[in-house]
């Protein structure tokens, strides 16, 4: 591993850690019971200070649904520690959202995504929107009509090529998460790592703010696990 790359992960991993202890941090979930949060509770639990969702072969979704916070974020900075369980788990943290249905728990918008095969852990996407908008290892400008193959696309250098991301991501053990929101500048960090960034430059999609809430994907039976959620609101 370049000496460049090790020194670079050096520096993110213990300004990550510096991140929990700034005064204007506060979390989100109060480690017991989801108290401020919204969802199926027949999917979601805290367990020994985890939020744990679940689906079983037995209890299976139609459709992704959510765990919802309360409240509403526009520049922030959101540190989560994430786990997945299940060789198809798919999950992310939705940041910027808003809901569409109350009863189903539905939601719209920005999620930093998370897989346990990890092709896609740390990318940027939209929740029944775009789809895809940075896949990991990317920065990109997006604009209207958007699609892959836009010619604003770049590495995010020779360093962090795929592969490398995906050695840095702990499969099936905790992970931490670290999204960054200014203005239509969005970063995604993995272990200190950046995985994905972005500029949304399509006026009639890029979102200033808006919901924050956790993802169980429909599918086979999977754990999602979450916990140390840590908020900072930017000026």
């Amino acid at each position: 591993m370049p000496l460049l790359y090790r020194l670079t992960l050096a520096v993110l991993f213990f300004a990550n850690f510096a991140f929990a202890d700034h005064p204007d941090s506060r979390s989100i979930f109060n480690g017991k019971d989801l108290t401020g949060w919204t969802g199926d509770p027949g999917l979601w639990s805290v367990r020994d200070g985890v939020i744990r969702g679940e689906t079983t072969a037995e209890t299976p979704i139609e459709t992704n649904t959510f765990l919802i916070w309360e409240g509403e974020a526009s520049d922030f900075e959101l540190v989560v520690e994430f786990k997945l369980t299940g060789d198809s788990a798919n999950s992310g943290v939705q940041y910027r959202s808003k809901v569409l249905d109350t009863e189903k728990w539905i939601v719209a918008g920005y999620q930093a995504d998370m897989d346990y095969a990890n092709r896609y852990t740390g990318m940027i996407f939209e929740e029944r929107g775009r789809g895809i908008l940075v896949r990991p290892g990317l920065r990109l400008d997006v604009l209207p009509g958007h699609t892959m193959k836009s010619p604003v696309v770049k590495a995010l250098g020779t360093d962090t090529p795929t592969e490398v991301l995906k050695a840095t991501i702990k499969q099936g053990d905790w992970n931490r998460l670290h999204v960054i929101a200014r203005g239509n500048h969005l970063r995604h960090y993995v272990n200190g790592v950046l995985t994905a960034e972005s500029t949304d430059r399509d006026p009639d999609h890029a979102a200033l703010s808006g919901r924050i809430a956790l993802q169980i994907h429909r599918g086979p039976p999977m754990v999602a696990e979450f916990r140390n959620l840590t908020l900072r609101r930017l000026p």
